[in-house]
């Protein structure tokens, strides 16, 4: 019992930054949207987990170097590249999904999807995995998640009809939808990246790294793919808008500094997780990652009733937090499955 407390509180400290990172994105003006997420995925993405990793692996350079050039490990590099990749479409899609239907909307339903996604996928490819003790707890959890995303959307679009009453404006509430559930899905795929790039972090074990830090090297190798989807965006972006001048902007400190910010929420996140899933075991990936993503959920939408986006829908409010109570729910019963 004492054994899992570390790790379960690793997952609850990272759900807090995981939670927290969005905000930074209500704070980019005056900044153009492609320079600010240009600089946020370079730290966020390159700089934060090289520099984690160099600092607690020991040999990183070594453990990548072999990992590109050994061709038994390159089938495991470009699977886990192409995760990363495919994620980082449906982070592009996150970024778009906000400015239609709210931060706490697009975190509800994104994390709720890519939460069950990407731990239902990895769960199905272990050996024998439907025989697992763990297995009608997991399905349970996964389930009882989706139910409290389903209630969480609800509430969104109720809180979407009386601001667009009150305003008289046209709701996109249809239309970022679709977005965060594209998003949802291709977000699964960072978990499932994350997972298949185990055999790199093994790779670091065996080369010195103590078990919960060798997961840094296997984010280092999917996060690569992100950042080529992510960066390619921007620059394009940079290109036919004709705004790299953007930079420069007076008074952009701001937006340069909740870029920072962000970015160290962000892959806060992701590092702290790993560590918590390397130290549950190999189920740590599919109980680990809804756990992060539905308690990460409570964070976001306090942060959102703080920035106002709740007021004046008392009633849609109550079925946020009763949908919030779901998720909480579903996280227990997840921590229980480990213990089975």
């Amino acid at each position: 019992m004492e054994a899992m407390f570390l790790p379960f509180l690793l997952i609850v400290f990272a759900s807090i930054f995981q939670g927290s990172f969005g905000l930074g994105m209500k704070y980019m003006a005056p900044l153009k949207w492609e320079s600010w997420w240009l600089v946020h995925v370079l730290i966020a993405m390159i700089i934060l987990p090289l520099g984690w990793g160099y600092v607690a692996v020991p040999d990183l350079l070594g453990v990548l170097g072999a990992s590109f050039s050994n061709p038994e490990m390159q089938s495991v590099v470009f699977i886990a590249m192409l995760f990363g990749f495919l994620w980082g479409i449906g982070g592009i899609l996150f970024g778009v999904s906000v400015p239609y239907i709210g931060l706490s909307l697009t975190m509800g339903i994104v994390m709720g999807l890519a939460g069950s996604v990407g731990a239902l996928i990895p769960l199905l490819r272990m050996d024998n995995s439907t025989s697992l003790p763990q297995f009608p707890y997991v399905i349970a959890g996964l389930v009882i998640t989706l139910v409290g995303v389903a209630i969480t959307a609800k509430a969104g679009i109720d809180k979407d009809k009386l601001t667009s009453e009150a305003s008289g404006d046209k709701s996109n509430i249809l239309k970022g939808i679709l977005i965060a559930v594209s998003c949802g899905v291709l977000s699964a795929l960072l978990n499932v990246g994350f997972v298949e790039a185990a055999p790199i972090a093994k790779l670091a074990e065996s080369m010195g790294a103590i078990d919960r830090n060798a997961s840094l090297a296997a984010w280092v190798v999917v996060l690569m793919g992100a950042f080529i989807m992510n960066a390619g965006y921007a620059i394009f972006l940079l290109v036919k808008n004709k705004s790299w001048s953007s930079f420069k902007v007076e008074g952009s400190g701001k937006a340069y500094r909740w870029a920072i910010l962000a970015s160290v929420f962000w892959f806060g996140a992701l590092g702290v997780y790993g560590q918590g899933a390397a130290l549950i075991g190999p189920i740590g990936g599919v109980i680990g990652w809804p756990m992060l993503l539905g308690l990460s959920l409570i964070v976001s939408n306090f942060w959102a009733y703080r920035a106002g986006e709740w007021n004046g829908a008392a009633k849609p409010f109550r079925l946020l937090l009763m949908g919030l109570a779901v998720l909480i729910i579903a996280s227990i019963i997840l921590g229980y499955a480990n213990m089975v």
